[in-house]
């Protein structure tokens, strides 16, 4: 069975409302002095505010639809007197996802090879500059505070403090921000593949910089604020191996 968007529901919801709803739309300055009245006015309210963002997401794709129109739809399927069957309803909703699922994927495919393109002359500019290495798969890293630490394997779970950037300088994600400023604990063989071979590098008290490639990233999906194909740069502070009992040598940078 075919899934319909958001946009199809509703108006498939709006339909169905007509065969127990009979009066007309509510008055201009609605009365609300019953619970029923409130929670009545709250749901269109709440259909309004979906349709309303609809009506902009179709826009941007190129599909502009009526507002005015739109509303007479629902006045006139409320009043039980809509100017469309059920089944010609169904048959424009059905076009029209598969339209916008069209448009959404042609501006999904444009926004990747931008991330692509930006990506791999961000990549290929940073590799040229002096102290960084770039390993067979890709990575690059950068050696902020060298440290001869432990290093950690690939099966251990490490301790360690890190901000995450875009290549424009953007922060999207920090043991600051989303963990008070304290470390965070996680197996190395269960995160990004970027993080999993660039920490084997470091040893314990070390700081590196990453930067890390979409394919050894998040690749083409979109994750949380990360957008698909995005090529990622960390600073990676390697404070522990969960389970080691020496206390991490001091970095470079704090030696007198």
């Amino acid at each position: 069975m075919r899934v319909l968007t958001k946009v199809s529901l509703i108006a498939a919801a709006v339909i169905s409302l007509s065969a127990c709803q009979k009066e007309p739309a509510a008055p201009v300055a609605p009365v609300l002095d019953t619970d029923a009245a409130k929670q009545s006015y709250a749901m269109g309210i709440t259909v309004g505010k979906y349709l309303n963002s609809a009506v902009e997401e179709h826009k941007k794709l190129g599909l502009p639809l009526a507002s005015e129109t739109m509303i007479r739809g629902v006045q006139d399927t409320l009043g039980g007197k809509p100017a469309l069957t059920d089944e010609e309803v169904q048959k424009i909703m059905t076009a029209l996802d598969e339209q916008f699922r069209a448009k959404q994927a042609e501006a999904a495919k444009v926004k990747a090879e931008e991330a692509i393109a930006k990506g791999k002359t961000y990549l290929e500019e940073n590799a040229k500059k002096a102290g960084v290495t770039v390993t067979e798969s890709g990575l690059q890293y950068e050696v902020i505070t060298a440290a001869d630490g432990p290093k950690p394997k690939a099966e251990e779970k490490v301790r360690v403090k890190y901000k995450g950037t875009f290549i424009d300088g953007t922060e999207f994600d920090s043991t600051e921000k989303s963990n008070g400023g304290e470390p965070v604990e996680f197996m190395l063989n269960q995160v990004i593949k970027g993080w999993t071979e660039g920490v084997q590098l470091m040893g314990v008290g070390s700081k590196f910089k990453f930067t890390i490639p979409a394919a050894l990233g998040y690749g083409d999906r979109d994750v949380g604020p990360i957008p698909a194909n995005s090529t990622l740069l960390f600073e990676v502070e390697l404070m522990g191996i969960v389970g080691e009992e020496a206390a991490a040598p001091a970095g470079d940078a704090a030696k007198k």
